[in-house]
């Protein structure tokens, strides 16, 4: 048991003596900030990206899915404003935020369901 103490003891005396400590904790924090770039951060922002271009792309007639689970038909659709109108049936209609629009369904989803 004595052996193994002594060779430990060695290694401690090599190891204090060697330079080079400097770059491995670097390269470290490096790959740690690629992994984070290419697993959260790229894909997220291309999220943003796609959702930011469908809401540029609204217009009217278009069927679409707002994040609260309403499916209705655009009827008004203004580009100064944040708000677009949305027809649920003929009789009513609500006014919804542009970025709570998860989704444009394709044209016929509200006479299907």
């Amino acid at each position: 048991m004595s052996f193994f103490i002594s060779a430990a003891q060695a290694q401690e005396a090599g190891g204090a003596a060697s330079p080079g400590f400097g770059f491995e904790p670097l390269i470290m924090l490096a790959v740690f900030g690629l992994i984070f770039y290419f697993l959260l951060y790229r894909p997220q922002a291309k999220r943003v990206k796609e959702h930011k271009n469908l809401v540029s792309s609204l217009a009217k007639n278009d069927e679409v899915l707002t994040q609260g689970g309403i499916v209705g038909k655009v009827t008004k659709v203004s580009d100064d404003k944040d708000f677009i109108e949305v027809m649920l049936n003929e009789n009513n209609h609500i006014m919804v935020q542009k970025s709570a629009v998860s989704a444009v369904l394709p044209k016929g989803t509200m006479k299907s369901i």
